[in-house]
Parts: C-alpha cells; sequence; structure tokens
C-alpha cells in the first residue's frame, strides 16, 4: 500500500515540473531574443550616428560653415575694421600666398572713399596655415608704420573671412608707372609726370629711407628690393612694398625660406645667389638694380644677358654700363651698391646723405624713352618668375 501511495505521489509530480518548466522556457527564450534585437538595433543606430557625425565635420561645407577664425591676440584688436568703414566694389586683381589679393574701396560712412589692397585668408585654409596668415598680420601691425613704407590700415580677423586692408597709394606700382612714362606727351606741368634724373634721386632718397627704417627698427632685411615693389603716390611720394619676403625670411620653416629665396637672379646680389646669404647690403645691390630701373624708365636689368650667365659675368668683374640720360654721380652710386665684396658697399643711412648732397645738382631735364616695353618679352629678359 505504501508502495502504491508512493508511486502514485511520484508519477503526479513530474508532469507539473515539466509544465512549468516548459512555461518558463517560452517566456525568457523570447524575452532574451527581444532585448538582444534591440541592442543590435540600437548599436546599428549609434554607429550610424557617429560615422554620419563624423563626416559632417571632416566636410568642407562644415567647415566653412562652423569653424570660426583662430584665437587672435589682441595686439590686432585696435586694426580690426571698424563698423562704420565699408568695402566696396571689390575686384580680383591676382592670387596671393593665402589666398585672392583684391582691389577696391574703403568707404567711411558719411566720409570719404580711399583706394586698397586687400589680401585675403582663402575660406578652405588649413589651421596652420590660418595661424600664420594671424602672424603676417601682427608682422605688418608692427612694420607698416613708417611713412616710406606700405601702410597697413586694418584687418579682419573677429570672423571669416579674414583679411588684411593695405593703402593702395596711387598711381601705384612704380613698375608700371614707369612704363606709362615711355613715349609719353602729356604736360610737363604734372610732376608725375615730368620725370628727369632729379625724380631719380628724389624717389630713390625715399625708399632708401624706407629700407633704412626696417634695418634700423626691426632688423629686417627687405629682401625683394625692385620697382614691382615700390608704390609711387601723388607728387612722386613712395613707398616700400612687397614685405612678403622680409616676413618668410625671418622665419625658421624651411618650406617658408624656400619661397623667400624665389627671387629674380638680376636683383640678386653674388652672395645671396651662391650661398642664400641675406643681409641689409644685399638689400643695396638690389637697390643699385633699382636705381637702373629708375634711370631707364624700367627697363628689365642686364638686357643683354640671360639669367642663368649673370652670376658668371659678375664674378669676371662685369657690370651694367651707364644708362642713357644717368649722370656720373648717380652711376657712381650704382657701381658703389655693385661692389663685389658686401662690405665696400655704403649703408642706406650712407646713401640717403649721398643722395641728398646731388639732388640739387641732378639733371631736370625729363627722361624720354621711346620704346614701349612689351610684358612678356619683359618678362623673358628679367628672368621673372610667374
Amino acid at each position: 500500500m505504501d508502495v502504491d501511495t508512493k508511486c502514485s505521489n511520484d508519477t503526479s509530480l513530474c508532469p507539473s515540473y515539466e509544465e512549468s518548466s516548459g512555461t518558463l522556457a517560452l517566456i525568457i527564450i523570447p524575452s532574451l531574443l527581444a532585448l538582444s534585437t534591440v541592442l543590435v538595433v540600437a548599436l546599428i543606430f549609434y554607429t550610424l550616428c557617429k560615422n554620419k557625425e563624423r563626416q559632417h565635420r571632416t566636410s568642407p561645407h562644415f567647415k566653412n560653415a562652423s569653424v570660426g577664425p583662430p584665437k587672435v591676440p589682441a595686439a590686432l584688436d585696435p586694426w580690426e575694421i571698424p563698423e562704420e568703414c565699408v568695402l566696396e566694389g571689390l575686384e580680383f586683381w591676382q592670387t596671393g600666398c593665402y589666398g585672392p589679393i583684391c582691389k577696391g574701396l574703403l568707404k567711411k560712412k558719411g566720409g570719404a572713399s580711399s583706394v586698397v589692397v586687400v589680401k585675403c585668408l582663402r575660406d578652405a585654409s588649413g589651421k596652420p596655415e590660418a595661424k600664420e596668415f594671424v602672424e603676417w598680420l601682427l608682422f605688418c601691425a608692427s612694420v607698416c608704420k613708417h611713412e616710406y613704407v606700405v601702410q597697413m590700415l586694418h584687418c579682419q580677423t573677429k570672423r571669416l573671412p579674414m583679411y588684411l586692408v593695405l593703402d593702395a597709394y596711387n598711381p601705384g606700382n612704380l613698375l608700371h608707372f614707369l612704363w606709362t612714362l615711355r613715349n609719353n606727351n602729356s604736360s610737363a606741368a604734372d610732376p608725375l609726370q615730368n620725370f628727369s634724373e632729379r625724380s631719380v634721386f628724389l624717389v630713390a632718397k625715399q625708399i632708401a629711407a624706407g629700407l633704412d627704417y626696417l634695418m634700423s627698427e626691426h632688423r629686417l632685411v627687405h629682401g625683394n628690393v625692385a620697382a614691382r615693389n615700390i608704390l609711387i603716390g601723388p607728387g612722386l611720394s613712395a613707398r616700400v612694398s612687397g614685405l612678403g619676403v622680409a616676413f618668410e625670411g625671418c622665419k625658421m620653416d624651411s618650406a617658408i625660406r624656400q619661397r623667400a629665396a624665389k627671387v629674380p637672379l638680376k636683383w640678386q646680389a653674388p652672395e645671396r645667389i651662391m650661398m642664400l646669404l641675406s643681409i641689409d647690403r644685399s638689400d643695396v645691390w638690389s637697390f643699385g638694380i633699382l636705381l637702373y630701373e629708375l634711370i631707364t624708365l624700367g627697363s628689365p636689368p642686364y638686357p643683354e644677358l640671360e639669367p642663368s650667365t649673370v652670376l658668371p659675368k659678375l664674378q669676371a668683374s662685369y657690370r651694367m654700363k651707364r644708362p642713357k640720360n644717368c649722370g656720373g654721380l648717380l652711376y657712381d652710386l650704382m657701381k658703389y651698391c655693385w661692389m663685389w665684396s658686401f662690405k665696400e658697399r655704403p649703408a642706406f643711412s650712407a646713401i640717403i646723405k649721398l643722395l641728398e648732397s646731388s639732388l640739387h645738382i641732378a639733371d631736370t631735364t625729363p627722361i624720354c624713352i621711346s620704346e614701349v616695353i612689351d610684358i612678356s618679352e619683359y618678362k623673358r629678359m628679367a628672368g621673372l618668375i610667374e
């Protein structure tokens, strides 16, 4: 009887246990499957969102639209373009190292307007280039303060696009101005047209003063002294421009130094061609070439020589012949600037005194050269780098 009862109890328990186990399995397994599905979907969704965000960050549109200008030193705050000033009529002029260079008008509300040059940082510039552009602005803010150096007017650094505003000075580029004087029948009453040897002395003295300021006040070698890098203004007033090489030359970056070395050979001193040595007396040599440009109304130097043959000829004591319309004192100064040893060349302070003392005896007859400059031929003869 006990045995039957026991067996009876055991057999009644077995079906009940199996039934509960099956019920639990039906609940837990689908729940786990559902949970894993949710986790997988969430993981996929998260991955897609991160990839989309990463692509958005690296797209050019996002950079231009959302990334602001780099942090700028407070030293540039006084130079920020004021709200009452507006740039109008900007026209593309040429492409610069950092982006487009434009010409236009700077207008003050209710005031006068002036012609300006605007050097812009291109929209897609990377961080290192933007940082270098800020350094360039600081350089100009420090250097462009002298009456015979190009004038910095304003800059924009608080928002994009970043840019630098320089006084364009009219008529502008000295080399182009000299070309306009060729075969010109304008009235001699205009001092800009009545260009004589005395005018050469007057303009050269101002240029020498600007270069002397760069060296004496900032220990800067211009590095690219030429008529194309001088601005001419009212009353034959002159200002030294083209300071890019001076800025690049004082940097330690080798790539920047390579850019600074790209100066046409016909304007370079021998020590610079041979050793890339750039000193103030190297600028003096180039100043002598500039004197030649002035008295010849923009002729290319060494017109009879190819650029590659200039250095061997200089080593053999060759120097340019005395140009037509050039007095003995002016030619002597040229040769003084072209002394082979840079130690024997005059300092700019001495050049200024020489020009001042000779100004009153310089010829006042307008320089007359009939040949018109062919631009492409000029570039070939001058060895200008495009």
